[in-house]
């Protein structure tokens, strides 16, 4: 495999370019070819242990994406005008828990691991769950499993905005209300899993009104 050989200056520009945009283009469609692009680099993205604790839907059905306007303040506009509109779900406890099927389907059919190699990853993962990062209640689990799924986000983002096409991520909605919805409307098994993120892709109507501001370089790294 050849080693990727791209401008330093260009992924920056990328970041530079990329901004939450609030309302798109409605009469400019992402490519099929383009948003399977941007899926890749969230199915390609790096989790803890490589166990993949997410799923993605991508929601293009006008009915349902009016229904999710009533539970989600801050997507209205996106949901109107975006050409791509993704749920980012995380998996619950029953999926993720050291013991879980999931996990060792995980270990057994996707990684091919070893039986002994099995045997060695789950005793690391039990003692991982249990003793190093304390993970002993549903929520905990899911919170874990959503920093991974947040690793795909900023991954599918920023393969957006490296091809011209911009995103906003999306944290305004009611999570209880969202759920449900989901499960009722969506199909989904909100047993297995919740809600973390949304997140919008297309073209920006307009160029954003402020500058993109940062904190200063200096102020965030620390060198030891």
């Amino acid at each position: 495999m050849n080693t990727p050989n791209i401008a330093k200056e260009d992924i920056l520009n990328a970041f530079n370019y990329r901004h939450a945009t609030k309302e798109f283009d409605a009469t400019k469609t992402v490519s099929d070819e383009d948003i399977n692009f941007i899926l890749k680099t969230a199915n390609l993205s790096p989790s803890s242990f490589g166990f993949e604790p997410w799923h993605f839907v991508v929601v293009q059905n006008k009915e349902l994406r009016e229904l999710l306007k009533p539970v989600a303040w801050g997507a209205p506009l996106k949901l109107d005008t975006a050409s791509h509109f993704i749920l980012g779900l995380s998996m619950k406890a029953p999926m993720v828990k050291h013991d879980a099927d999931y996990i060792m389907h995980m270990m057994k059919n996707v990684k091919q691991l070893p039986e002994d190699v099995i045997e060695m990853y789950s005793k690391f993962y039990r003692e991982f769950q249990e003793r190093d990062f304390n993970l002993d209640t549903d929520k905990k689990l899911l919170d874990w499993s959503s920093k991974q799924t947040y690793i795909a986000l900023g991954n599918m983002m920023t393969a957006a905005a490296l091809t011209g096409i911009d995103s906003c991520p999306i944290e305004g909605f009611h999570q209880e209300k969202a759920e449900a919805l989901l499960k009722e409307k969506f199909g989904i098994d909100t047993e297995k899993y919740g809600l973390s993120f949304m997140v919008a892709f297309g073209y920006r109507k307009a160029d954003p009104e402020f500058p993109k501001s940062r904190r200063a370089f200096e102020d965030i790294v620390t060198w030891k």
